[in-house]
C-alpha cells in the first residue's frame, strides 16, 4: 500500500471521529441538561416557597452568588 493511501485513510478516520464525537457529545449534553437543569432565580424562589418562606431579593441574590462561588 502506498504511503498516501495510509495518510488519506488516517486523516479520513480522524475527521470522521471528530464529527461523530461532536454529535455524540452534543446529544449527551442536551440529555444531561434536560435531567439536571441549571439553577436560576425562579428555582431559588420556588425552593424558598416550598420551605414556607417568602424570599427577599437580597436573599435570592445571596443564594445565587454562593452557588456560583461553589461551582468554581
Amino acid at each position: 500500500m502506498e504511503w498516501y493511501w495510509v495518510l488519506t485513510i488516517g486523516l479520513g478516520a480522524l475527521i470522521l471521529g471528530g464529527v461523530l464525537g461532536f454529535f455524540i457529545a452534543r446529544a449527551w449534553f442536551k440529555k444531561y441538561l434536560e435531567k439536571n437543569p441549571p439553577i436560576d432565580e425562579r428555582s431559588i424562589r420556588e425552593m424558598f416557597r416550598q420551605m414556607g418562606r417568602t424570599p427577599s431579593e437580597k436573599q435570592v441574590r445571596q443564594v445565587l452568588s454562593s452557588m456560583k462561588q461553589g461551582q468554581k
